[in-house]
């Protein structure tokens, strides 16, 4: 296929779009070029030419000549506006805003479809890993089984650094922000917001799901202690963020975003600092596992230029498990296996539980290790207030309950039977 020059208006010059900029003036066989980059003060001084910088969006959005709109701001609003009006212009659009995609899923959909304009985000999840893209070609979603992952570079930094030098939370974020690992506004990263839209744009590419990040079960890691950690060293385990996605015995999808308990049988166990790994189960293929870069300047700017270069070729999503498959559908009834650190036990709601296997009580903290249901986690907050630590156990997921085998069992134990 032909390969088509492309002129490029870039918005944002910041960390990743400078990155960008350098990458592309190294690699001129890519043909395709920078024409003029939006950013919100013109006359900063930037490593580039001052002439290609403007504060005026329009220059670019309105401009016949300018082929693609690579949108690397941090402002969703903001993006929203850019990315819509390019593709009502028809004009391609590269974006890393994984904030826009995931809370504007349904309508950007539309717009491709309605417009006929593609729209690559590769960088939004797990910025150097290709996972989007392998998932939108390679696997089918009769056959995908799950994905698992770290998905979040900032908080892996900030655990590895809590599990291997024994630091507290609030020292390893310092850190992490001191490095530029952490979004500008912290809690992004920290309370699993980031985390969980890119889970969102993963389950439209692996399932065909179109859904809100707020439909999901999600926390941070903004609640771990030293002492949690303390405790995953003595099961030989680590603490990692970790995203979900699936396949039920039903057919339907569970999906959740929570700190979890990772053996070192996984290979997620060695992910460490700014790295992202994803495991993708197929039900014949068995496991594939990618590894990367989740953070940093030429990371995400890596990825961004993969979308670039797919362009010259027309390269668009095709959305086939959406629009050529039947969508499969998220589900909430299924159970968990939970580790609950807590500073006082009137913070936990035992009523929540199906039952409690273990009570660890501890001079400063103390912890439960018992079961309950994805819904009631839903429905109540309790488990993410300050002072209390919830940790899926490393094998967490419960689908059905046999209520009978756990009486049985309970009378068993109670010499009863």
């Amino acid at each position: 296929m032909e390969q088509k020059k492309l002129n490029i208006g870039l918005f944002g010059f910041g960390v990743v779009g400078e990155g960008l900029y350098k990458i592309l003036k190294q690699t001129p066989s890519l043909n395709a070029t920078i024409k003029r980059i939006v950013i919100k003060h013109p006359d900063k001084q930037r490593n580039a030419p001052p002439e290609i910088f403007t504060n005026l969006a329009n220059e670019l959005l309105y401009d016949d000549s300018i082929d693609v709109i690579v949108e690397l701001i941090d402002d969703a609003e903001a993006a929203y506006h850019i990315v819509t009006t390019a593709l009502k212009n028809g004009k391609a659009v590269v974006s890393a805003n994984k904030k826009l995609i995931a809370e504007n899923l349904a309508e950007l959909l539309d717009l491709q479809q309605q417009y006929k304009t593609p729209f690559l985000y590769e960088a939004s999840a797990c910025a150097s890993i290709p996972v989007i893209r392998n998932l939108e070609e390679y696997y089918d979603n009769d056959l995908l089984q799950s994905i698992t992952g770290i998905v979040n570079g900032s908080t892996n930094y900030i655990l590895t650094k809590i599990f291997n030098e024994k630091i507290e939370f609030v020292d390893a974020l310092l850190q992490a922000q001191q490095l530029g690992f952490v979004e500008r506004n912290p809690n992004l990263d920290i309370l699993g917001i980031d985390a969980t839209n890119k889970l969102t744009i993963l389950l439209l590419h692996a399932y065909g799901i179109v859904t809100k990040p707020a439909s999901i079960l999600y926390s941070g890691i903004q609640n771990i202690q030293l002492s949690d950690s303390k405790v995953a060293a003595e099961k030989e385990n680590q603490i990692k963020l970790i995203a979900k996605a699936v396949k039920l015995k039903n057919g339907k999808i569970a999906a959740y975003l929570l700190p979890q308990f990772v053996t070192k049988e996984s290979q997620l166990y060695n992910v460490a600092n700014e790295y992202n790994g994803v495991i993708i189960e197929s039900g014949f293929s068995d496991q594939q596992f990618f590894y990367g870069k989740g953070a940093g300047s030429f990371a995400t700017a890596s990825a961004v230029l993969s979308d670039i270069s797919a362009l010259r070729y027309q390269y668009k999503y095709e959305y086939k498990k959406k629009y050529n498959h039947n969508p499969l559908e998220i589900s909430n009834d299924y159970f968990l296996k939970v580790y609950v650190s807590y500073d006082d036990l009137k913070q936990v709601n035992k009523d929540n539980f199906e039952w409690i296997e273990e009570f660890h009580a501890g001079q400063i903290r103390s912890y439960l290790v018992g079961v309950i249901h994805a819904e009631k986690l839903l429905a109540t907050d309790w488990w993410k207030q300050q002072g209390v630590s919830l940790i899926l156990a490393s094998d967490p997921l419960i689908e059905n309950i046999d209520y009978r085998e756990i009486k049985r069992r309970s009378l068993e134990l109670a010499g009863v039977v």
